[in-house]
């Protein structure tokens, strides 16, 4: 762990009298928010962090669930969460997880339900208004796993004016820039009906292109770029639903078109399991380090990296030349 972090990590734990005070601290709640967007009331909750005062102003973590998950994906990470704060890999600050059934975190096509709508323009409002949580995107990030990791790329990509950051773990997205190149591996677990009671019926290819993972960072890329959006993507080598190859293929999009950001393919790692817990705080450690709250910038290589600067401008290579071309992005072979 980072010096700064620790540092930051035994201040907490002295005022607050260390991990047991974190435990007894926290506290859970549970609310309901009138809303024509979605099928109401939406249901949500909320994990404040032990010492919490609404006269303060909190960061907002935005924890995304996975499909048929719901707000209790929230109650089930409690304990990582706490132990993020305990060790610092976060800092105190409101978790949120809206329950959003299985909608992909999207406006439908037939508009009869508009979550991506109702938890940016009213639930995170709401949010913020009731537990004081800062409306400074420098402060607010939006993480999960799964269809929460989706979700975490398609709110991200479209609102980086919202959102600092992000981390997806896991996310349910297919290795395409189109529908019809989706292969069944890619999607079992999400059937025709599926796709048509989200995207029309028969599917919308266009609209499916446009909450498409690859294709937002892409139309999105200049955006995204302004904003300087922290993007973080992980994701299994052994994943159940092959989401790697998914993750991968956007990695590899991100790559081509000059889009920053950490990518892990974590060996070993399934969909599920033990590993879950750890790579969470793996995302958390990165969502504080360069957004919540990042430390201040490395200058004990400053000399060497002139001296490489310099060596790199007699030898012809400009300091702001492209990445090599690489070949065009394409799905990776079954």
């Amino acid at each position: 762990m980072a010096r700064w972090m620790i540092v930051a990590a035994a201040f907490w734990l002295a005022l607050t009298g260390g991990a047991s005070a974190l435990a007894q601290g926290a506290r859970l709640e549970t609310g309901e928010l009138a809303t024509k967007l979605v099928p109401s009331p939406g249901k949500y909750t909320v994990l404040l962090p032990p010492g919490y005062d609404p006269a303060k102003t909190w960061p907002l973590v935005l924890l995304l669930h996975g499909g048929n998950g719901d707000n209790g994906f929230l109650a089930a990470e409690r304990p990582v969460i706490e132990a993020a704060w305990a060790a610092g890999d976060l800092p105190p600050a409101i978790i949120l997880t809206p329950d959003a059934k299985r909608s992909l975190y999207m406006d439908y096509r037939d508009g009869s339900q508009k979550w991506e709508s109702y938890i940016v323009g009213e639930l995170i409002p709401a949010v913020r208004a009731r537990y004081h949580a800062s409306s400074d995107r420098s402060q607010t990030v939006v993480t999960g796993i799964s269809m929460g990791g989706l979700g975490s790329l398609r709110l991200g990509f479209d609102h980086p004016e919202v959102f600092g950051g992000l981390a997806a773990l896991e996310p349910g997205i297919e290795p395409a820039l189109s529908f019809d190149d989706v292969k069944m591996r890619n999607r079992f677990q999400r059937d025709d009906a599926f796709f048509k009671s989200i995207f029309g019926d028969p599917v919308d290819r266009n609209f499916w292109k446009k909450a498409n993972p690859a294709n937002m960072a892409l139309d999105n890329r200049e955006k995204i770029l302004g904003q300087h959006l922290q993007i973080y993507l992980e994701v299994g080598d052994l994943d159940m639903f092959h989401l790697d190859e998914g993750t991968e293929y956007l990695h590899r999009v991100m790559w081509d078109h000059g889009i920053p950001h950490e990518y892990r393919l974590v060996h070993g790692a399934d969909h599920l399991g033990k590993s879950l817990g750890p790579r969470l705080r793996d995302g958390f450690r990165f969502l504080t380090a360069h957004v919540l709250a990042p430390p201040p910038p490395d200058t004990s290589f400053a000399a060497g990296k002139a001296t490489i600067d310099a060596l790199r401008r007699r030898m012809g290579v400009p300091d702001d030349q492209p990445r090599p071309a690489l070949p065009p992005t394409s799905p990776p072979k079954p």
